[in-house]
């Protein structure tokens, strides 16, 4: 057990160094004394943005897999990318493209987390209410949901003008390449927060992942935990999704590769690994879409086709085993 923990802690070292020599050269490239306040003031918001989407999207996808004791299952499943880019949908059909709650960064930031996060909870509040035992019955509602705001999203786009509607399409995909300095601050404290409740949870986590009936049993009520687990995973990728669009493959692939490369069953350790594991893959990729691919396309592009073909790898071993 402790050589196993030591390995995990090497592990997580190597994965900090590794994030601090991309994040140094992503932002250090190409810097010299005239040009660095230009520069470090375009890359240090882009950076941070990318930090914090990753660690969101990471720790999020961890704990929602451990309260549905699934590993193939993210918090995307309940419809959260779909709901963010219907609610960009209805402001330019009912307001137009030119009213202040899509071109004012500020006011479609607050108004897309609040919808989001209103919504979820508001879900979470009657479910609960008169069910609350099935996770998994909450779970074929977002899958419901998620397809009802996908349809009426593409019924609506058929109505927007052609002109109009290259506003919208750049909320369908992710993106770092515009990051507004002032929502990356303003992210960033109830993030933390978040990301501080699922630390102050993972204790129970760790005991809740041996299953209902174990935790229980060990004086755990998962019923209590999971109501704040999906809080606190409703806010965490609704604040990721309005900052940075939707990131739908991300949280599945990293916590994979996390459950393959560490044996801990600690939720801390996992949490800091899977963070670090979205923020080094996530930043390698922003500086490949750059560099190599000189902006042709977008990292939410990529992570999709990784992601969907990972998806399908995971569903083909898991039948074969």
């Amino acid at each position: 057990m402790r050589d196993s923990a030591k390995r995990d802690a090497v592990k997580i070292t190597l994965l900090a160094l590794g994030c601090l020599v991309v994040i140094a050269w992503f932002i250090g490239q190409g810097l010299t004394v005239d040009n660095y306040q230009f520069f470090l003031s375009l890359r240090f918001p882009k950076v941070l943005a990318i930090i914090l989407a990753a660690i969101a999207i990471a720790s999020s996808s961890l704990v929602f897999q451990t309260i549905t004791n699934n590993r193939i299952l993210t918090p995307s499943i309940l419809g959260f990318d779909n709901l963010y880019v219907l609610i960009q949908v209805l402001f330019v059909v009912v307001l137009g493209s030119a009213h202040a709650w899509i071109t004012s960064p500020m006011v479609n930031f607050i108004l897309s987390c609040s919808v989001m996060i209103g919504f979820s909870l508001l879900l979470f509040y009657f479910y609960f209410k008169r069910l609350g035992r099935n996770i998994f019955t909450l779970i074929l509602i977002g899958i419901i949901c998620s397809s009802l705001f996908s349809s009426v999203t593409d019924f609506l786009t058929m109505l927007i003008d052609p002109n109009e509607f290259t506003n919208v399409q750049d909320a369908m995909f992710a993106s770092f390449n515009n990051i507004n300095e002032e929502l990356v601050y303003l992210s960033t404290l109830p993030l933390a927060l978040c990301l501080a409740g699922f630390m102050f949870y993972s204790r129970q986590l760790d005991v809740l992942w041996l299953g209902t009936d174990n935790a229980t049993s060990l004086g755990v009520d998962p019923i209590r935990i999971t109501r704040w687990i999906m809080v606190l995973v409703t806010v965490m990728v609704s604040i990721a999704t309005a900052l940075v669009g939707p990131l739908l493959f991300l949280g599945l692939i990293v916590v994979s590769l996390t459950r393959e490369l560490f044996s801990s069953y600690r939720h801390r350790t996992l949490i800091l690994a899977s963070s670090l594991l979205a923020v080094l893959l996530l930043i390698t990729g922003q500086w490949f879409v750059e560099n190599v691919l000189t902006f042709q396309t977008t990292i939410s592009v990529l992570i999709n086709l990784v992601g969907g073909s990972y998806f399908l790898f995971l569903l083909m071993r898991n039948r074969i085993n």
